[in-house]
């Protein structure tokens, strides 16, 4: 497993999109980063209520979990994580 170390980047807010469709439901990203990411009733990844924006798939954090995010997007075996600065 490799993880991101992004001490030089500085972001205050990052958006995440989980390609649901394209998900496997391997858990990885919850394992990660269980505050952002979960399984879904339908066995796939979402992100949490308190960090969801429109759907499951679609949110947005703060730069505290900015680190956390990005492991979990390195650790996800089908890449369907996506990340952006809004």
């Amino acid at each position: 497993m490799t993880y991101v170390i992004l001490d030089s980047l500085k972001v205050e807010t990052m958006k995440i999109t989980i390609n649901r469709e394209e998900c496997i439901g391997c858990g990885a990203c919850e394992a990660i980063c269980p505050e952002i990411f979960q399984l879904a009733e339908d066995g796939k990844s979402a992100i949490t209520e308190k960090y969801r924006k429109s759907h499951l798939g679609h949110g947005e954090v703060g730069e505290e979990h900015v680190q956390c995010v990005e492991n979990a997007k390195e650790s996800c075996p089908v890449e369907v994580i996506e990340t952006s600065n809004p």
